[in-house]
């Protein structure tokens, strides 16, 4: 498997020219300008290539969800410090990672051009926040998308803890617990975006990507 460049600049986005400066304008002055949608991806696929290949099957599902982020360019829009619209030629994972005690950190993964290389770059910050304590907030740049897991869950809903009086724009996308139904193995995800950065449609081409790269393996 394998995905486009990962070059890391960062360009502004020509607000007079963007055909949805209102939008943008609009919504960014809102006290909550994010919005969530949840739906249910099949990883029946996915799930299958994982063990006969003997892959992390968390690692498979995240970099095709990093993957198909990457390939939908709002994804990888931003709001900088001086509250202009930017856009990143690749962004990367800060997936929250799950302790033994109960606790869980928060690691950073490198979008990369191989999947195998994902991988490992994975199993290594898996192993290290396990081993550390607290939450390892590491990752402050706006180039990444924030991950989170819960395994024990299949919901239909969720919300996330905010700090209004703290501005950001990153991606939020949750996975839950994968349940089988008629021999078809399905997976709840949650996608929390930032409306002044994009509509409902940009996150419908995210989840189709998302569904086409797991069907692919």
């Amino acid at each position: 498997m394998t995905h486009t460049n990962i070059m890391g600049y960062m360009q502004q986005i020509d607000l007079e020219s963007w055909n949805r400066k209102a939008h943008f304008e609009f919504f960014k002055q809102f006290d909550e300008p994010f919005f969530g949608v949840c739906v249910n991806v099949d990883v029946t696929e996915a799930l299958a290539w994982s063990k006969a290949s003997k892959k992390s099957f968390f690692a498979t599902y995240l970099y095709d969800s990093l993957c198909a982020a990457n390939a939908t360019e709002p994804f990888r829009y931003r709001i900088a410090d001086n509250g202009m619209p930017v856009a990143y030629d690749a962004i990367h994972a800060s997936p929250t990672i799950n302790r033994l005690d109960g606790t869980f950190g928060f690691g950073y993964i490198t979008y990369s051009l191989l999947f195998d290389e994902f991988e490992a770059a994975t199993k290594r910050e898996v192993k290290r926040v396990q081993q550390s304590a607290g939450l390892e907030l590491a990752a402050a740049d706006a180039n990444i998308i924030h991950y989170s897991t819960l395994p024990w869950l299949s919901f239909t809903s969720l919300s996330h803890a905010r700090h209004f009086s703290f501005k950001e724009s990153i991606p939020k996308i949750t996975f839950g617990k994968v349940v089988e139904e008629r021999g078809r193995w399905t997976m709840p995800v949650a996608v929390h975006v930032h409306h002044a950065l994009m509509d409902g449609s940009d996150v419908a081409k995210f989840i189709d990507s998302f569904q086409e790269l797991l069907n692919s393996k």
